[in-house]
């Protein structure tokens, strides 16, 4: 019981001691040590590393994960797996759940209707869009967002701490220089003798009020030369510390790189799911067909009486075809289009080709040419040009 009120006394008085030196320093009135300029360079750039690996790290989770809400309630339900060294449960995208309820909406519309066909396919591809984008923040926060995190919860709470003992060790160091001051201002003035005293009581006592001031010195030297050893062994291992943050950048800048590699694939990946949903699309009859398109008529199309015998596509043979006389315009092609089969004329953005129909031919599709090239074309994949 007596070791722990020593302890304590001491801790008191330690603390006590710093204080005073703390408000001194600030108050303009105590001397302090101050450390060279390239400690304080480190200490500047570890500093700006910390804060700036915060806010990367804090808006990345963002980036990944956008609805503060749910970013929230994750962010709890992480934390109380990792209390109790559970794994997670994988959660569902966004675009997985827009699937879902898109893939619910056409069983309810029912599949065989034109809008709820669309819904099962785009259901389909927002699914896939989905799954890459959990792939990529699983991705992402492995490679990325786990060293961001181990450096600010691991590396830099160990520098944070050793750099409060630094100071600490610091005005403990500037304390004992300032009660070593004090003692040899004291111990002065206690030798100069006063030839104006007479009494030898007085004498005597001067000497001994000397001896004591004198032994104050020894034992403030004493002190300050521990300060300063255990001052310096400190600085040093803070400096150590504070040099292995040109490490840190360097693992940062490869786990960057990785990051960049990762969020590539994921929009190539989510362009190639789009540009095969268009695909898609364009296959599918279009109730917003232009009427402009109906209005290219073929002028042997309309037999005697005004009727017209439709054409029955699967057996059309492309050879046979022969544009018309008059009824053909050109068009620009909007999206790179693959052929389905030989009856169907590959197109590339950009490019233009003649087109005109064929009678009883389904309003969804044209015939194109390009140079000896001929073949069936899908209307929303053009633009028609006067």
């Amino acid at each position: 019981m007596d070791f722990n009120v020593k302890k304590l006394a001491s801790g008191a008085g330690l603390f006590f001691t710093r204080a005073v030196q703390y408000t001194g320093e600030k108050l303009g009135q105590a001397e302090k040590t101050e450390l060279d300029a390239h400690f304080e360079n480190l200490m500047s750039r570890a500093d700006c590393t910390k804060n700036w690996t915060e806010k990367i790290y804090r808006q990345t989770e963002i980036l990944l994960q956008p609805n503060p809400i749910d970013h929230t309630g994750a962010r709890i339900e992480e934390f109380l797996y990792e209390k109790f060294d559970m794994k997670a449960p994988s959660r569902d995208t966004n675009s997985e759940l827009l699937g879902q309820y898109m893939e619910g909406a056409a069983q309810e519309f029912g599949p065989g209707t034109p809008y709820g066909n669309t819904l099962m396919i785009v259901g389909d591809y927002e699914k896939r869009l989905g799954a890459a984008e959990r792939e990529f923040i699983q991705t992402s926060a492995i490679s990325f967002l786990t060293p961001l995190r181990n450096f600010l919860d691991g590396d830099w709470r160990t520098i944070s701490k050793e750099r409060r003992l630094l100071e600490n060790l610091r005005l403990d160091l500037d304390a004992c220089k300032a009660r070593l001051k004090k003692a040899k201002m004291a111990e002065a003035k206690a030798v100069a003798p006063d030839f104006n005293e007479t009494r030898p009581r007085n004498y005597v006592l001067s000497a001994s009020a000397s001896a004591l001031w004198t032994e104050e010195v020894e034992k403030a030297e004493q002190d300050l030369r521990l300060a300063q050893t255990e001052f310096d062994r400190q600085a040093e291992v803070t400096r150590l510390l504070l040099e292995g943050i040109s490490s840190t950048q360097v693992n940062h800048l490869r786990c960057l790189h990785e990051f960049v590699e990762a969020q590539a694939a994921y929009y190539k990946q989510c362009h190639l799911h789009m540009q095969e949903l268009q695909k898609e699309l364009g296959r599918l009859p279009n109730a917003f067909t232009l009427n402009s398109t109906h209005s290219v008529v073929h002028p042997d199309s309309a037999a005697e009486g005004g009727s017209s015998s439709p054409v029955d596509t699967d057996t059309l043979k492309i050879e046979e075809v022969q544009a018309p006389a008059t009824g053909t315009r050109k068009a620009k092609v909007l999206y790179d289009y693959d052929a389905a089969d030989s009856s169907e004329l590959s197109l590339l953005a950009d490019e233009l080709i003649t087109v005109y129909t064929v009678p009883g031919m389904d309003s969804d599709w044209l015939i194109g040419e390009r140079g000896n090239q001929k073949g069936k074309v899908p209307v929303t994949y053009l633009e028609l040009l006067s």
